[in-house]
């Protein structure tokens, strides 16, 4: 069972997003929050798998808690909710630690999709979102391909492997099946990963995968 926090600070956008997320008999909405603040609080309190943040909320906004949830329960995976697509919002969510962003103009089946996805330790981009996310990694590959090569110079071929493979899109799941070794063993991967690349989650990491030319020679 995926234990869901949601936070949003409009009550019929909440009872919205849990009606589709109560469909799916493999979530369970744990609690939820109307403001930044009271959604860290929360999730230190209930440590559920996922947590939903809308960008806009008061006292603490989207972008803020995401940062703090990141240092006070780095086991919880975040996804950011929002009717906002511009790119700023994108950047800042992700540089944050966010493992997904999702828009609520997106169709349902997304939101499921991107809490199953980040609680298996993958990365979810709606995809109005990965398209911007491409766009603007395929405008400056170039530019930093060089820097990115230098940085996972530092890994194991295998390592690169598995960093390809994140690059991807694939879960944890997924790379373990691809690879032919049990899923602890890509977790222990993973996370020597995000330490010698030192990035924050798999979304960063994915990021220098593809910047570095890796995703293009994934293993098949």
């Amino acid at each position: 069972m995926i234990r869901v926090l949601l936070a949003d600070d409009e009550a019929m956008i909440r009872a919205g997003v849990r009606a589709i997320l109560s469909a799916d008999p493999g979530i369970e909405v744990v609690a939820e929050a109307a403001d930044g603040h009271q959604a860290v609080e929360l999730a230190l309190a209930h440590r559920p798998d996922v947590v939903l943040l809308d960008i806009r909320m008061p006292r603490m906004d989207g972008l803020a808690a995401v940062a703090e949830l990141r240092r006070a329960a780095p086991g919880t995976s975040v996804v950011m909710l929002t009717t906002f697509g511009e790119d700023e919002y994108i950047a800042r969510a992700l540089s944050g630690g966010a493992a997904g962003f999702l828009l609520k103009s997106g169709d349902p089946r997304e939101l499921l999709a991107g809490v199953h996805a980040v609680a298996e330790g993958a990365a979810y981009l709606s995809p109005k979102v990965a398209h911007r996310v491409i766009a603007e990694l395929s405008g400056g590959r170039l530019a930093h391909g060089t820097t990115a090569r230098k940085r996972t110079g530092v890994l194991t071929p295998r390592e690169r492997q598995v960093l390809a493979l994140v690059g991807a899109g694939l879960s944890n799941a997924e790379i373990a099946a691809r690879l032919h070794v049990v899923e602890g063993t890509v977790k222990a991967y993973v996370s020597t990963i995000l330490t010698r690349l030192d990035v924050r989650n798999r979304v960063q990491a994915a990021i220098v995968a593809y910047e570095a030319g890796l995703v293009d020679d994934a293993p098949r």
